[in-house]
């Protein structure tokens, strides 16, 4: 390991024991070696014993940056393997993380539109709409239309950062591939290779944007889902600019039933446009099984 890399990681675990993460884990998950390696950081102490464990989580997860927080935003949906409280808690880092200052912002998109945003846009807003780990969006009205649109752009010096955490996982992750041995049926290396793919495409919002065009072209004329028009003379490596549209998260159940939501008919078309993504890896998996059985 490098000298970057043994000090981020020293980072990392003197920010979950600060945030006391060791003391929620269950006593199974803490032998005696566990311990014997917690009390040799005795000088690292928990500073937010007042706050449940959910909220200690999602606060370490912020602190610790963008790919912990997309960490976070993945067990936040596996409600089977954590409490609805702690899901909660995580779920917020789906587009409540903290705002960067708009000012970066803006300076940010006019780097990408090498133009002043107001020679191109009316009424842009420095607050932001919604914040995430990774990107940050502000609302404004297109000169040329006068329609509604919403600026993404990523957050400062966000790659560097990204980069860091991630070579720091796939170091640790070879030593655990060499200490379980070529057995090993875990291959965390193979895991933070495959999510190191996935982050990384999240960095270039101008390949966001070319798929998103292609789903639009996909639903035009679909009843079951809107996909907003993508403004591609806007969108750069850094900045994607699209239609802005309004709706309800379909978490918000509350306020789905205030409006009079079909859940039935939701239901259906979540199906709908959910199966025919796997209907080819379906498929061939029934051909695999039906070969197995005939070649018995």
């Amino acid at each position: 390991m490098t000298f970057a890399s043994i000090r981020r990681g020293y980072h990392v675990i003197k920010t979950l024991l600060q945030y006391g993460l060791d003391e929620v884990l269950p006593p199974k998950m803490t032998p005696w070696y566990f311990k014997l390696a917690r009390n040799s950081l005795f000088w690292i102490r928990n500073k937010h014993k007042n706050k449940p464990g959910g909220e200690r989580l999602k606060l370490a997860m912020q602190e610790l940056g963008p790919v912990y927080i997309k960490l976070g935003q993945m067990l936040s949906t596996r409600r089977d393997l954590l409490s609805d409280e702690w899901a909660s808690e995580l779920a917020m880092l789906q587009d409540k993380v903290p705002p960067f200052d708009g000012a970066l912002a803006r300076q940010a998109i006019e780097a990408e539109l090498k133009a002043p945003i107001e020679s191109l846009f009316d009424h842009f807003d420095e607050t932001p709409l919604a914040s995430a780990s990774i990107s940050q969006v502000h609302t404004a009205t297109l000169k040329s239309n006068g329609k509604a649109v919403v600026l993404k752009v990523l957050r400062p010096n966000v790659e560097a950062k990204i980069q860091a955490d991630l070579l720091l996982m796939s170091q640790t992750a070879n030593i655990i591939d060499y200490l379980l041995g070529e057995g090993n049926r875990l291959r965390p290396a193979e895991v933070i290779e495959d999510y190191r793919v996935t982050i990384l495409g999240e960095l270039n919002l101008k390949l966001e944007a070319l798929n998103a065009v292609k789903l639009r072209n996909n639903f035009l004329n679909s009843d079951a889902l809107y996909v907003p028009y993508v403004y591609e003379e806007f969108c750069y490596p850094r900045l994607m600019v699209m239609e802005r549209i309004y709706g309800i998260p379909v978490s918000d159940i509350a306020a789905l039933k205030a409006q009079g939501t079909n859940f039935k008919l939701l239901a259906e078309r979540g199906v709908e446009l959910f199966l025919p993504k796997y209907s080819v890896i379906i498929f061939s998996m029934q051909i695999c099984i039906r070969a197995i059985f005939l070649s018995r």
